[in-house]
């Protein structure tokens, strides 16, 4: 009689569990498997041999791949079609390898050069240097003359999406600038080949790797319009900044008058300072340009100047306090 009671019990609890399966997988699971297999469309809606589970987990797989998919053709389709078939614009894969490529070598080459001499660079420093000052130039001029002539604000200007002469050499200058700054990573494979360690900060590195990212968005998505400002600061500061590296590069006959590096500093912080400034008032006023990327280069600024902040103290003040 015991033993009969037991397997009554035994067969109730098996039906029990067998009848609480089927409530949750009728009303909870497989409603949301199919109706992610409706919205994606996956194959894993005829993987029988899986359990509900499985395919429900490959179904949200294949909804988050889908998602991921939908995003780059975003990225792909929405950019300024006057520049996306430019070098490298159309796409980011092309930037995101330089800069995995940048990072590799930061990290390799000061370990590929620790058992070697220090090449010389002398005459590669020179011709680049100057080089840079006169694309910087260019740029310079092309910022400047082609907002003149645009007639635009210097408070707040939309991007000019028409294919018109002034309109497509503003975007042209854009593209030249993010090239521009593909170039200048060739600074770094310079201070390694020179075994220059101290030069690799993280503000170099972090500055280097990231303007490419930052001017490739610019110029896939707003070549003209409110970044032109960057564009005049920066190529300004850059012609200062390459001519002081040219004319060190001459040897030690020159440096001995180049006393004026604390105040390249000095105006690479005023540069940020004012960006920061210029990109906060469009914040808070109305402009016909995106806040979001007002925002990214505010916050972008004010990282560069705690950076820079940091980088004029430990050079300069802190080191002159060591002296006294």
């Amino acid at each position: 009689m015991a033993a009969f009671r037991f397997r009554l019990a035994e067969r109730k609890l098996k039906w029990s569990i067998t009848t609480a399966n089927s409530i949750f997988l009728k009303n909870f699971a497989i409603p949301a498997y199919m109706s992610c297999c409706r919205n994606v469309q996956s194959k894993c809606c005829v993987e029988l041999a899986l359990s509900p589970v499985q395919r429900f987990s490959r179904c949200q797989m294949a909804s988050t791949w889908q998602s991921v998919q939908s995003m780059r053709q975003w990225i792909l389709e929405n950019g300024d079609k006057r520049t996306d078939p430019w070098l490298l614009v159309y796409s980011p894969m092309p930037v995101a390898f330089i800069f995995l490529l940048y990072l590799g070598v930061v990290w390799a080459g000061p370990k590929l050069m620790k058992r070697r001499e220090p090449v010389d660079l002398k005459a590669v420093l020179i011709v680049y240097n100057f080089a840079m000052v006169c694309l910087s130039v260019y740029m310079f001029h092309e910022f400047l003359v082609t907002s003149l002539l645009s007639n635009y604000s210097y408070l707040c200007q939309p991007v000019d999406y028409s294919t018109s002469p002034l309109a497509m050499r503003m975007a042209k200058v854009c593209w030249w600038f993010f090239f521009s700054k593909v170039i200048e990573l060739a600074d770094t494979v310079f201070f390694i080949l020179r075994k220059k360690n101290s030069q690799l900060t993280f503000l170099h590195v972090y500055h280097h790797g990231t303007m490419i990212f930052n001017w490739w968005a610019g110029v896939k998505y707003l070549a003209g319009g409110q970044s032109f400002f960057i564009g005049l600061l920066n190529t300004f500061v850059h012609i200062v900044m390459y001519s002081y590296y040219g004319l060190a590069a001459l040897g030690p006959h020159t440096q001995k008058y180049l006393w004026w590096k604390r105040y390249l500093t000095s105006l690479q912080l005023l540069q940020f300072v004012l960006l920061t400034t210029h990109t906060g008032y469009n914040l808070f006023t109305e402009c016909d340009f995106p806040d979001s990327m007002n925002a990214v280069v505010f916050a972008y600024c004010v990282s560069l100047i705690a950076l820079f902040s940091n980088f004029y103290y430990q050079s300069y003040l802190n080191r002159k306090s060591k002296k006294t």
